[in-house]
């Protein structure tokens, strides 16, 4: 399939996570999770659409019981820059409950930062984040609530395991590395060309 795309010009470059890989470290997790939120019933909440794939695989690896929530959020013209807001709300209430956001990548910080702002309104008893990807080299924001990290990883473009360019290539199993030289102008990808404004 990947040579496939090669051979018609599609900028998917080599592996940078495997599929095993990613799956070793999420059953981590879990178990780092399960540790912190026995008996508390967290509501695991996921931006959409880059960390639905990851919110899947960490749900199965938590073994502890918990609900799901999806939010939408989107930036205003101009890039991020703090200006985010809402498309999709939560359908349920969360006041008063233990909630942890989950996060495909934290960047700058601007996002999730927004995101906890918002939340923190609503009377939590507790407010956390976990992300697949970290790059704290890039933060703009110090103070977010990231106590849960999968990888470090460095200033690339990726695409797969959730992760799009316009939409595709979310579905590749493997987190794949872009060459941003590659990279027709045309297409955007989810937070991680490098220079840019990002989650």
């Amino acid at each position: 399939m990947l040579d496939a795309l090669r051979e018609e010009g599609h900028p998917i470059g080599p592996v940078y996570l495997s599929r095993h890989e990613i799956a070793r470290r999420v059953v981590e997790l879990g178990a780092e999770l399960a540790a912190t939120y026995d008996s508390r019933n967290p509501v695991l909440v996921a931006p959409l659409k880059s960390s639905a794939v990851f919110l899947a695989d960490l749900s199965r690896a938590l073994p502890i019981q918990h609900e799901l929530d999806f939010l939408e959020l989107a930036a205003y013209s101009g890039g991020l820059g703090g200006s985010v807001r809402v498309l999709k709300d939560l359908d349920a209430s969360v006041t008063g409950r233990h909630v942890l956001v989950v996060e495909d990548v934290v960047d700058t910080g601007l996002t999730l930062n927004f995101l906890t702002r918002t939340l923190a309104l609503r009377g939590l008893a507790s407010l956390s984040a976990v992300t697949l990807l970290n790059r704290p080299y890039r933060r703009l924001v110090d103070e977010v609530p990231l106590d849960h990290v999968g990888f470090t990883v460095p200033d690339e473009l990726f695409a797969g395991y959730g992760l799009g360019l316009d939409e595709r290539w979310r579905a590749l199993p493997d987190l794949h590395v872009v060459t941003a030289e590659e990279l027709p102008a045309s297409l955007t990808g989810d937070g991680f060309r490098p220079g840019a404004a990002a989650a």
